[in-house]
C-alpha cells in the first residue's frame, strides 16, 4: 500500500516557499506521492451569480508542469502524481512533451492521472470541445504512450495526424504511468486499453467499490491484461472521525485491494470532510497525525 497527500493550494496558496515546504515535509514523513488537482481558469463569480461548481478564479492553482518542475528541485524520491489533468482540454502532443521532461527532470517519479473534467466554461477558454471529449481521451491517451516509447511517432486518428515525428529527451518511464480518474463505468476501458490504474475521488469502501473495482479488472483481463497489473488510487478524508474511524477506513481499503491511498485535507464534497484549518501549518499537523493514526498499516 503506497499512501499519499494531495497538495492543498487553494488552502495554503502558491507561494513557492509554502508550497515547498508542504512537498518536502510530507516527503520526510513518508508520504510516498504527493498529488495535485487541476484547473487552468476560473469563473469570475460576479458575472456568473448561479455558479455552483466548486472553484472559481479565487481558488489558487498553479500550472500541473511548472509546478512538478519546480518540485523536482525540492524534493528527492517522492512520487508526483496528477489527481487529475484535464488532458482532453489540452493539446495532447504537448502534454506528451511537458510530462516527459518532468519525468526526466524528476528521475522518474511522474504518475500522469487524467480525467475529462465537469466544467465546460474551461473548454470554451482553451479552445476545446466539450461534448466530445471522453471519446477524445481515448485516442489522447494512445498517442500519448506512442510518444513515450517511441523514437518517431506516425499516428493517422479521428482527432490527431502526427507526420513521423519524436521528443527528445524521451521519458525515463516508457511509457509514463498513466492513470484514470472517472466514473468506473466510463473508464474501465480506458484503462483496459491504455491504463495502469484507477484513481476514486468519491467511492467509499464497501460492496459499491468493490463492483467498480471488480468491473475495472474484469475489462483489464478481457483486454488481455494482467489485473494484477491494474492499481486502484483512493481519495480518503480526514475531517471528520477519530483516528480509529481513519484507521477502519484504510483497512478497508486495503482489504479490498488498493494499492495507493491519498489522503485530503481541503477537499469537500460528497462524504468527505476537510480539515477546520486553512494554513500550512494546521495542514501539516492535521496530515503528521493521519500519517501515524494508519503506519503500520501500510
Amino acid at each position: 500500500m503506497q499512501l499519499g497527500v494531495s497538495l492543498p493550494q487553494t488552502d495554503i496558496g502558491g507561494d513557492p516557499l509554502v508550497v515547498k515546504e508542504f512537498a518536502t515535509t510530507a516527503e520526510a514523513l513518508g508520504f510516498n506521492h504527493l498529488a495535485t488537482y487541476d484547473h487552468v481558469v476560473g469563473i469570475n463569480p460576479q458575472s456568473r451569480p448561479e455558479w455552483r461548481g466548486p472553484y472559481t478564479s479565487g481558488d489558487c492553482f498553479h500550472d500541473t508542469f511548472a509546478l512538478f518542475g519546480f518540485l523536482t528541485t525540492c524534493t528527492q524520491s517522492i512520487e508526483l502524481s496528477t489527481h487529475v489533468l484535464i488532458l482532453s482540454q489540452r493539446q495532447t502532443v504537448l502534454v506528451a512533451r511537458q510530462a516527459a521532461s518532468v519525468d526526466v527532470l524528476s528521475g522518474g517519479r511522474l504518475r500522469l492521472g487524467i480525467g475529462v473534467g465537469w466544467n465546460p466554461v474551461e473548454y470554451v477558454a482553451l479552445n476545446e470541445t466539450f461534448n466530445n471529449r471522453g471519446k477524445r481521451s481515448e485516442e489522447q491517451a494512445a498517442v500519448l504512450r506512442a510518444l513515450w516509447t517511441d523514437q518517431h511517432v506516425n499516428f493517422k486518428g479521428k482527432w490527431h495526424d502526427i507526420p513521423d515525428v519524436g521528443l527528445n529527451p524521451m521519458p525515463i518511464q516508457r511509457p509514463i504511468s498513466l492513470w484514470f480518474g472517472g466514473n468506473i463505468e466510463y473508464v474501465a476501458s480506458r484503462i483496459a486499453q491504455h491504463g495502469d490504474g484507477w484513481i476514486t475521488l468519491f467511492q467509499l469502501p464497501g460492496d459499491d467499490a468493490k463492483s467498480a473495482r471488480d468491473t475495472m479488472l474484469e475489462a483489464a483481463q478481457k483486454a488481455g491484461r494482467n489485473p494484477d497489473d491494474i492499481g486502484l488510487d483512493a481519495w480518503v478524508s480526514m475531517g471528520s472521525g477519530t483516528p480509529d474511524d481513519w484507521r477502519a477506513e484504510f483497512a478497508a481499503w486495503k482489504e479490498l485491494g488498493a494499492s495507493h491511498i491519498t489522503l485530503n485535507t481541503a477537499f469537500k464534497a460528497r462524504h468527505h470532510r476537510r480539515i477546520t484549518g486553512t494554513n500550512l501549518a494546521e495542514h501539516l499537523t492535521a496530515i503528521e497525525s493521519y500519517r501515524d493514526a494508519v503506519q503500520d498499516l501500510l
